[in-house]
């Protein structure tokens, strides 16, 4: 499974001399009984790769537990603090400065790590420096030029976005039962009291039955696009 990690030398990344590296961040947490526990962590190293196929960049290995406390309770589901997961981006951040790598865009695969926010925010003080890619315009415009049948908010958890994604990039990972497992919960207004298991018995928020390979590939064309806007914000 090469997508979920970077195989350059150190030669190659010598010869690359990227200004700037590309982190993507999954999470460990419940998607229903037809997507893995890896799903965030595959749609974001699905991302990264392929920018880091289009631009040059350092693209680094993922985190792949970070903050799903929303999803406690289901089996399988496992989380780390906020400030855990801030220490890693802050360390991995420092590390790169000192190797003359000088920017670092996170690319986030779960909705839940809302600290992320925050981090970038704090860096990016002094000069543009680090950036949290996809935003949420970036995911948008690329549900619009794929042609999906729903917004982020309907399709928040393991439905057609998601679906798309890895049956285009991993196929093998994807068991039976997404075409029947369309859930909608569109009023959730206290989901970071009450969690997940107020709004879904099955894990599921969203319309994985309409998901398509040829979608996930167009999602990954439009993200890869959007991405030459950050970049020049970070080197231009």
């Amino acid at each position: 499974m090469t997508f979920l990690l970077p195989i350059a030398t150190s030669g190659d990344e010598r010869v690359r001399a990227a200004r700037t590296a590309v982190l993507p961040v999954g999470s460990f947490e419940q998607h229903g009984e037809f997507l893995p526990l890896i799903t965030d962590t595959v749609v974001a190293c699905l991302v990264a790769g392929r920018v880091a196929e289009d631009h040059p960049v350092l693209l680094l290995p993922p985190l792949t537990i970070s903050c799903s406390h929303e999803h406690a309770g289901f089996a399988g589901t496992v989380s780390i603090s906020a400030r855990t997961l801030l220490a890693v981006i802050e360390d991995v951040d420092e590390s790169l400065r000192a190797s003359g790598v000088e920017n670092l865009v996170i690319v986030n695969g779960h909705g839940g790590n809302y600290s992320l926010r925050n981090a970038v925010q704090q860096a990016t003080t002094i000069r543009r420096r680090m950036a949290l890619f996809p935003a949420a315009e970036d995911w948008n415009a690329a549900r619009v030029e794929a042609g999906c049948e729903t917004t982020s908010h309907e399709d928040m958890h393991g439905g057609e976005l998601e679906v798309s994604l890895l049956l285009h990039g991993a196929p093998q990972l994807l068991r039976e039962g997404y075409r029947t497992a369309d859930h909608l919960a569109n009023d959730r207004p206290d989901l970071l009291t009450v969690g997940m298991r107020a709004y879904t018995s099955s894990g599921i928020i969203g319309r994985p039955s309409l998901g398509s390979a040829d979608k996930g590939a167009a999602v990954l064309d439009s993200l890869s696009q959007s991405f030459a806007r950050v970049r020049d914000l970070l080197e231009g």
